[in-house]
């Protein structure tokens, strides 16, 4: 004779399936979890764009003269101010960054990044590069950065204020060499002809001393390495006659690029969250609901 409760013992009802079932369902919790950390996305399509852009060298003389006092508050502060105009106003050129004196150097290659090439442009100080006034050195290191430049426009945009008196290679030549390459030169002469303050002395702890001396501006020389470069000579001899120079030099000519971008991108992690959260959910009200095991 069999007890009635070995007979229920022996017979399994829904409830001791949906039981054994519960431990994946949480397992499963745990997949949709890893899946929406994730981050699934859909890319729904690719435009391909053109825009228009120029490779663009700033070149900067940093000679002690470009602290002179002619031009308000004085030369390099001007020129810093509308370098970081211009730059702002061109957002689709890569545009890098070479300094000069005695010796020369890339302190910024072409970049697309403006941010960083403003913060460096902010940074120029004069000092840091030997006495002089290298001009020829100065283009011969920008050159040497465009040349392999694939951009139809390739420019360099010199500011001075001196004549050679330093370095290999003449400006001249330099502009020669750039011209073969299919570099153009733009080059802005700043400061006033006169007396005018200037840096006279250097202290001990790096500050100069200035006095008043009679200045003359190379106009000539420098409107002739413009020119054999295919380029244009400016003169600046205020800051708002440099504000001018730098809208003017906006209206270069400009070459296409192609640009690649996403349209449009959908996240779907959090469909994987949501299916995750409803089915711990319902694992929670099963387990302490209908399945819920009571010991007696």
């Amino acid at each position: 004779m069999v007890s009635r409760g070995e007979v229920f013992a022996s017979t399994k009802t829904w409830v001791v399936y949906a039981r054994e079932w519960l431990q994946w369902l949480r397992w499963l919790v745990f997949s949709l979890i890893i899946i929406a950390l994730a981050r699934p996305q859909i890319v729904w399509s690719e435009v391909q764009s053109t825009q228009e852009g120029v490779d663009m060298m700033l070149v900067v003389d940093v000679s002690p003269s470009m602290l002179s006092k002619d031009v308000f508050p004085d030369r390099l502060s001007a020129v810093k101010k509308m370098a970081n105009e211009l730059i702002e106003r061109r957002k689709q050129d890569r545009i890098g960054l070479t300094i000069f004196a005695g010796g020369a150097f890339n302190q910024c290659p072409l970049t697309s990044d403006h941010r960083i090439l403003s913060a460096l442009i902010s940074n120029i100080q004069v000092g840091r590069l030997p006495e002089g006034t290298a001009i020829g050195t100065g283009l011969a290191t920008a050159i040497n950065h465009l040349k392999d430049s694939t951009s139809l426009s390739k420019v360099i945009v010199l500011i001075s204020d001196g004549d050679q008196n330093m370095g290999e290679i003449g400006p001249l030549e330099a502009s020669l060499i750039a011209r073969a390459l299919g570099i153009k030169i733009y080059i802005i002469g700043i400061g006033k002809n006169g007396l005018a303050e200037v840096p006279a002395f250097r202290r001990r702890d790096g500050t100069y001393g200035f006095g008043s001396i009679n200045i003359k501006i190379d106009t000539v020389g420098l409107s002739k390495v413009a020119t054999a470069a295919g380029g244009k000579f400016y003169w600046a001899q205020s800051s708002g006659e440099l504000q001018a120079i730098s809208q003017d030099i906006d209206q270069l000519e400009t070459s296409e690029l192609k640009v690649t971008s996403v349209q449009k991108v959908t996240d779907l992690f959090f469909w994987f969250l949501n299916a995750a959260l409803s089915l711990l959910l319902l694992e929670i009200v099963l387990r302490w609901g209908p399945l819920r095991v009571i010991t007696v």
